[in-house]
Parts: structure tokens; sequence; C-alpha cells
């Protein structure tokens, strides 16, 4: 996820519907009666619709990728444009209509993931896109990740990757998206789930461990998220990993990927998006305009000043080191390097901002509730 900017995606989970565009649909009744493997005429696997007014709808996240900037949303929309300014146009046959949440870019290889389990993948830029993953919500299976949003992706190279999002879900691809497994973020132990392909060839999802999903009288204390959702993920200069939560849980790793350790942020509220930087630098940003900053991967915090309640939705670094943060009511918070004080602007829609592509000192394309716009403060 790195080329001129270094950017997260991750929008708020369970707080500002209109910002996200998901309120848990797998808990309602009609979602209780979809299986896990869509019906042919399934929205989420339907070809998103081309709309004349595409451009100006829900949009939640931007990418540089190379030859152009990506943009994703509400119904399956992905716009780009060469320019990354203006001239964004809507791709055709993009191969589902549930919300896209999250883009990611490694050169000219873009992914995108959603609601419904949704991963998409584009090979040349973001022009044409194939469906790698899909899961509906089943009524018969136990697991609280079943048919869960995602919310972020992260690429460390064209083949490593990771999806995180509702209810502790944590997926992991080793070949460039074809096939996704669950890791155990919680370290809660038992059976592995099966990867997809495993499943599409009849393999059996593993029974729920009930003793490992119980929390010890520790855990009941600090009044933990069972399963909080996980709103973002992010790689910093040493290669760690860093993801942020709901009520101020985040994990860790130091190995890859491969074993994570929970941690407390001082704030309890959640946050929705996290920034890395160099060596071990994290950048947690979230409910009511808190931002909280740690050089050793989350051991030791400092608070910065915002000066704004307003919650902060998605946040980028550009290429010269400036950091842009964005959020809700227009609010856009930018600074020049690292230990800089914000200074707060205001775009002129004043509506909920998800995410912003640094294009320059002072140039930013941000993308939200009324679609993607080029500001300058």
């Amino acid at each position: 996820m790195k080329q001129s900017t270094v950017r997260s995606g991750a929008i708020a989970a369970g707080m500002l519907a209109l910002a996200l565009g998901w309120g848990v649909q797998a808990q309602d009744e009609a979602a209780t009666a979809a299986a896990s493997a869509p019906a042919a005429d399934d929205p989420s696997i339907a070809e998103a619709e081309v709309m004349p007014r595409a451009m100006s709808s829900l949009m939640l996240d931007i990418v540089d990728a190379g030859d152009r900037a990506v943009a994703v949303g509400e119904r399956g929309h992905i716009l780009v444009s060469e320019t990354r300014r203006d001239g964004w146009r809507q791709i055709e046959h993009v191969p589902t209509r549930s919300n896209l949440t999250a883009v990611t870019a490694i050169d000219r290889r873009v992914v995108a993931v959603g609601h419904d389990g949704i991963v998409l993948r584009s090979d040349d830029g973001g022009l044409t896109w194939t469906r790698k993953r899909v899961q509906l919500f089943d009524r018969d299976n136990p697991d609280p990740r079943n048919g869960a949003p995602l919310l972020d992706v992260l690429f460390t190279d064209a083949d490593n990757g990771f999806a995180v999002g509702a209810y502790a879900t944590l997926l992991r691809t080793r070949d460039g998206g074809d096939s996704w497994e669950y890791v155990d973020i919680l370290n809660r132990g038992g059976a592995a789930a099966p990867t997809e392909n495993e499943l599409a060839a009849g393999a059996e999802a593993p029974a729920l461990d009930d003793e490992s999903w119980n929390f010890d009288a520790a855990d009941l204390d600090l009044d933990e998220e069972t399963d909080p959702h996980l709103n973002g993920i992010a790689r910093t200069g040493n290669g760690n990993l860093f993801v942020v939560a709901e009520r101020g849980a985040a994990f860790r790793s130091t190995d890859g990927g491969n074993s994570w350790q929970r941690i407390q942020l001082p704030y309890e509220g959640s946050m929705f998006g996290v920034i890395g930087g160099a060596g071990d630098h994290v950048l947690c940003f979230g409910l009511r305009g808190n931002v909280y900053e740690s050089n050793d991967l989350g051991t030791t915090w400092s608070k910065r000043d915002t000066g704004t309640e307003l919650s902060l939705m998605g946040g980028a670094t550009g290429a010269d080191g400036a950091t842009v943060l964005v959020g809700g009511n227009g609010i856009v918070l930018s600074r020049s390097s690292d230990g800089d004080a914000f200074m707060a602007t205001t775009h002129p829609d004043g509506v909920v901002l998800s995410s912003v592509l640094v294009l320059g000192p002072g140039e930013y394309t941000v993308v939200g509730e009324t679609g993607v716009s080029f500001y300058q403060p």
C-alpha cells in the first residue's frame, strides 16, 4: 500500500451510517434469509450499474494506482482519473453491487473490499475488475465473522495482503487475493477456518470451541469488546503491522502478521484509521477528533491537539511527509511533518469526508458523502 502516498481508508464502524453505509446487515431478518452462496441474481455478484451521477454519489476511499487514481464507494461504484484532480469516469462491468469501503494499490494491482465480504482485484490500474471473494451471511454459521463487512485492506507486496472488518475479522492472502484465510487475531485458539478454496471444494467450517470464545475475569474487568470491529490496518517503515478497532482496542504484529498482540490505546473510544510511518511510527485517528501518535508501535503514546470534536474518518501522508486527516462536516486537518501542530480548514461542501489523496503541498483530492472533488485549502 505504498507508492507516492501512504494512506488509510478505514471508515467508522457502527457510527455515521451515511459515511459508511452499513448497519450490520447480517443481524436483520432479511439478511438471515440469505445463504452464504449468493443466488445468481444477488446484488453482491451482479454488475454495478453505470449511473450518470455516480461521480457525486457516496464514495468511501481513494488510492493512487500508478497510472491513475481509483475511488470506490456505494453500489460497487468505481471511479478513475488520470489527472487525479478532475476527469473522473465510472468503470463499467464491476462485478458487484455491494458497497465498497476501502481500496489499496501496489503499482498497477488494485484491490477493493466491502460489504458481503467482497474482494475485487484489478491488474491494470483499476480499468477492469475480477471478483475474488464474496461471503453472504449464513444463519446456520455461528461464527460472528460470518458475512461480516470488510472495512480496510492492505497489501505489503503483489502477493501478500490483509483485510480487516466487523467482529474481529482479519483475512490474509498469500497469492494476490485469489484465496483468503481467517487469522485468529484474538488468539482464541481452536481449529483454523478453511480457506475460500477449501470451502468451495466441500470442506466444512470447523465447529467452534465454546471455551475458546470465553474471556477470563481480567478480560471482563477491562470491559473489552469480545469481537471488536477492526476499522483500519497499516504497515510501518520497519515492516510491522498495526490494527485499530472499537473502544480503544488495537493490535500489533512484529512478525508479518503471523501473531498478534492486543493492546489498549489511552483513549477508550473507537479509532477509525491508522497511518504507518518511518521506523515504527503510527498515527491513529477517530471518534470526536481524537488523534494519538506513537514512535514505538504503540508502547507509548502522545495525544495530538486537533482543535475539533468532529470524528476523523480517513487520512493520508504524501510523498513530502505532509499528513492530512478528514472527517465530519467537511473537516480537513493538515500538518507539514510529524510532530507539527494540525491546522484545520473546512471543505466548502461541509459534508462527511471519508478519505483523502495527497497530491502535493496544499493539494488534495477528497471523497465522501457527495462523491469526489479536488480541494485546496
